[in-house]
């Protein structure tokens, strides 16, 4: 029956899309449910000088090697054309412009509503990944409305600015390379709350990440003691603050802590007037659609390995999900062939009941007909 199946992917990006592969070479009936108007609509509005920190050897989605000579970095274009080749070349099942408002359970399965439709389903594997409601602090409010402030998220190149001096708030990879973008031009000013570890992107003629998997590191499991350590310090990669304050590219000061006007305060009573500020400040998880207890009183996903203690609903693609790799695009084909194992054995018990039942039923009879 339409709209009758025994997956629904919850998010078309890198992480469902892995899935899909997954489910397509198990010949399981899925589709994908996307919101997005495009393929790749996440790395299409990320700021247009982006390029992946991880080389094209270790970019590659289950079955796909993308197409680019190894020891290069993606740019955000070739990643989106690699995404919509992935779905051509798989022919995967996803479905476009399609909201989730809902999801609940519903018999031995699923109800997933959307604004138009129900699909009923056997299982749902939440991959919408890490990336949903942009997190600005609350005293954004108190800034003069002179000031242009935009998320990162919102940033695409310094033409949206204007002239004058940038702040900059988060120094993860985001919020490092785009004040190094800006320092070009501008006078810049990044704030950085807790100093995060830098590392090389190349070591002795090797990018980082082949030392990092020929040391194992990308394999650390999230609930080891060295991962719940390295959990707690996601590196900054190929970007030195310290190098870049001695060459007074760009200024460093601490946490913001408060705005009055045009001036933003920091911590050790620094404070910097400025025309514009970037919000390099991450994102919030927004689960409040999934109706099934399975989330902690933050609203994030209680799980292990992706496997929640609800039979059937399982997340994929968030950070440290099981390894540091789990939320990279070369990273989520291994969280994806474990998740989709885990869901075919569930959907072929849940079959085995189904035939021995039936099974049963028609035993009853059988001696019967056999002792007439």
């Amino acid at each position: 029956m339409r709209n009758m199946f025994d997956v629904v992917v919850v998010g078309g990006g890198q992480a469902g899309l892995a899935v899909g592969y997954e489910l397509a070479q198990r010949g399981l009936r899925f589709v994908i449910l996307d919101a997005a108007h495009t393929i790749g609509q996440v790395w299409r509005d990320r700021y247009d000088s982006l390029t992946l920190f991880t080389p094209t050897q270790y970019s590659n989605l289950p079955g796909m090697p993308f197409p680019k000579p190894y020891d290069t970095y993606p740019t955000k274009d070739e990643v989106v054309a690699y995404l919509e080749q992935y779905v051509a070349a798989f022919q995967l099942p996803v479905q476009l412009q399609t909201r989730i408002t809902a999801a609940y359970q519903k018999g031995s399965g699923f109800s997933v509503e959307t604004d138009t439709e129900i699909y009923q389903t056997q299982a749902v594997i939440v991959a919408t990944g890490p990336f949903q409601q942009p997190f600005t602090p609350p005293f954004a409010i108190d800034i003069a409305p002179t000031v242009v402030q935009m998320h990162s998220s919102a940033y695409r190149n310094p033409g949206q600015l204007p002239s004058g001096a940038v702040l900059v708030v988060g120094a993860g990879n985001s919020g490092a390379q785009i004040a190094v973008e800006l320092a070009d031009e501008r006078d810049v000013t990044l704030a950085v709350g807790k100093r995060p570890p830098t590392l090389p992107q190349r070591v002795l003629g090797r990018d980082i990440f082949w030392w990092l998997h020929r040391l194992g590191i990308m394999n650390v499991s999230a609930d080891s003691a060295l991962g719940r350590r390295m959990r707690r310090l996601d590196p900054l990669i190929g970007t030195d603050l310290d190098r870049l304050a001695r060459e007074r590219r760009v200024r460093l000061v601490g946490r913001a802590l408060g705005a009055s006007g045009a001036t933003v305060h920091f911590t050790a009573g620094q404070a910097v007037e400025v025309t514009s500020i970037i919000w390099a400040t991450g994102f919030r998880a927004d689960y409040r659609w999934i109706r099934v207890p399975v989330l902690d009183q933050h609203g994030m996903p209680i799980h292990q390995r992706g496997v929640t203690k609800v039979p059937g609903l399982y997340f994929v693609g968030l950070p440290w999900l099981h390894r540091r790799a789990s939320a990279l695009l070369g990273g989520v084909g291994s969280d994806a062939a474990f998740l989709t194992a885990h869901v075919a054995m569930l959907i072929d018990n849940m079959r085995r009941r189904e035939r021995s039942e039936s099974g049963e039923h028609h035993a009853d009879v059988q001696p019967t007909q056999e002792r007439i």
